[in-house]
């Protein structure tokens, strides 16, 4: 990776090769990654699993196709009690047991992990929503609270540019080419900051990551499958939920998101007028999510 140069460098950031001396000033040194565990789960896939935080409740933390750990736990930063953060299958440590997948099987590791954690409380980002809901569709009323931050798919494909986004970074990956990954990647941020420090700090992160542990082969039909027979299957879920989504988000469309705030029988929809918000309402977003978690 040392002489990988892609994007270019960011202005305030110095110009020499690789990612050591050649990183952008931050103004601080990045922090190592916390240290995670495998843990067995009772259908016999191990899944890297991390816990932080201390005492009740606990929320589990399913992250979206492609990400992982590092990428989902900035969502908890506010939220109170113990926080169970894992790896899907095909992603990270976790193993990937012969596939192809589909999204009980996702909900079963889900599932295993809220048990196993003792979670009562669930956050699903895209992908991890939709094993959420299809969770749900099978258990009812297994959690407490529930928060779907821009959810994908219901009981409907996705569309051709999602299919096609999820198909170029799976192929990426495969490819181990980091400036393929770096193409498909950069396009999960505003375009304002994908020159800046931070844009770049977020791009070698996600890159290490995907170029270490790669991307199993079981995930590469997951963007032509539903996570739901049908979205009546919600309508016992009676535990209060809070759904996210953005305008002008081309892989989590604003009527996904609609369509299930109005299946479950208690939930709040909250629209931003612009996608990238991690980037753009980061404080907005975490107080938002934690407001409704804490309380």
């Amino acid at each position: 990776m040392r002489g990988f140069r892609w994007p270019p460098p960011p202005d305030s950031g110095p110009r020499t090769w690789g990612p050591g001396p050649g990183g952008p000033r931050t103004g601080r040194p990045a922090l190592p990654e916390p240290e995670t565990e495998l843990v067995t789960t009772p259908h016999g896939v191990r899944l890297e699993r991390l816990v932080t935080g201390t005492g009740d409740p606990v929320t589990v933390f399913a992250h979206g196709l492609g990400n992982g750990i590092a990428t989902t736990r900035p969502f908890g930063s506010g939220v109170t009690g113990r926080k169970v953060f894992f790896q899907f299958r095909g992603h990270g440590r976790s193993e990937a047991p012969d596939g192809p997948w589909n999204y009980l099987d996702l909900a079963r590791d889900l599932r295993a992990i809220a048990d196993l954690g003792g979670a009562s409380r669930a956050f699903g980002a895209s992908l991890g929503a939709g094993a959420l809901c299809r969770l749900l569709a099978e258990s009812p009323e297994r959690f407490e609270k529930l928060v779907f931050f821009l959810p994908a798919v219901l009981d409907e494909p996705r569309g051709p540019v999602a299919r096609e986004r999820i198909t170029d970074l799976l192929e990426a990956v495969e490819s181990g080419d980091a400036s393929a990954v770096a193409d498909v990647v950069s396009l999960e941020m505003p375009a304002a900051v994908r020159n800046t420090p931070a844009g770049w700090a977020y791009l070698r992160q996600r890159l290490d990551q995907l170029l270490r542990d790669g991307l199993a082969e079981g995930l590469t039909t997951l963007p032509e499958q539903t996570s739901l027979r049908d979205i009546s299957d919600l309508a016992a879920v009676t535990a209060p939920a809070l759904v996210i989504a953005c305008a002008g988000d081309d892989l989590h469309p604003v009527e996904v998101a609609e369509r299930l705030a109005a299946a479950l029988p208690q939930a709040t929809l909250h629209v931003y007028d612009r996608p990238g918000v991690l980037w753009t309402e980061r404080a907005d977003l975490r107080d938002r999510i934690s407001g409704f978690l804490n309380e």
